[in-house]
């Protein structure tokens, strides 16, 4: 199969990439390396790169998205171009709650009480860690599913890809060293990854997209993995920086444009 000449990037903070220098867009938290970006630059294709930190399957599908900056962005999918002959989809952490919820338990821990443990518990719209049931597993399926089957409606001759989520934790994820939280949040955080995997896994079933497992390449990059190299940044107290923590850094995202390269091979 012939290289993409046209790729477009849709997709919430674990594709745009919060963190990573150089910023393409501080509205979106959307770096300029991250993986479509680098996969594009590798492949020789042009970029249509839509995808907007703290997007939801719905941003993406139906609904503008108000970002916390105030900025506003019309539904990723009306900026999807027709000749798009690759059409990645990054999404269902934030319909899931779970990078918020990393990222809670973190300040939780770090500053008790504090402004940004308030502000993150306030803007999840409830406290402590969800616990994903099976109804809300298959409503993130089915929103992916759905974007699939837009994208393939708007670009008809495009090639679409899942590209689930890089892991964050894993099982040698020691909690107080690695992360800041308890080992009762760190389990219960791992059941809402596991369960953001299933989401995608039954996403490119039903929808017979092709999956590329972040969460499987990503295997001993962890925090505190095996490799000793994680392909996430770990936690940013930096109120300003905060944003990016528990997200892909450079090694990640270069890792994810590698095998997206090689599977487009």
């Amino acid at each position: 199969m012939a290289a993409p000449k046209v790729i477009a990037a849709l997709g919430s903070s674990y594709a745009a990439g919060p963190g990573i220098e150089p910023v393409e867009d501080s509205d979106a938290m959307r770096s300029a390396r991250n993986y479509a970006h680098l996969c594009a630059a590798r492949l020789g294709a042009r970029l249509v790169d839509l995808t907007v930190s703290g997007a939801t399957t719905e941003t993406i599908l139906r609904c503008p998205q108000t970002t916390m900056r105030g900025a506003r962005f019309a539904p990723q999918i009306d900026g999807l171009p027709a000749d798009a002959n690759l059409v990645t989809v990054t999404a269902g952490g934030n319909d899931l709650r779970f990078v918020g919820s990393v990222l809670a338990a973190a300040w939780r821990t770090h500053d008790p009480g504090g402004v940004m443990a308030t502000m993150l518990e306030e803007m999840l719209g409830a406290t402590g860690i969800p616990d994903p049931t099976d109804a809300e597993v298959e409503q993130v399926a089915d929103g992916l599913a759905g974007i699939v089957a837009e994208a393939r409606r708007r670009a008809p001759r495009g090639r679409v890809i899942i590209v689930d989520y890089l892991a964050p934790l894993g099982a040698d994820t020691r909690p107080g060293v690695d992360v800041p939280f308890a080992a009762e949040e760190l389990t219960a955080l791992l059941r809402v990854q596991s369960a953001l995997r299933d989401a995608n896994e039954r996403a490119a079933k039903r929808s017979g997209a092709e999956l590329l497992a972040a969460s499987v390449l990503s295997e001993g990059h962890e925090l505190g993995g095996a490799a000793q190299d994680p392909w996430v940044f770990g936690f940013i107290p930096e109120v300003e920086r905060t944003g990016a923590s528990f997200h892909p850094n450079l090694a990640g995202m270069t890792a994810i444009a590698g095998a997206l390269a090689e599977l487009l091979a």
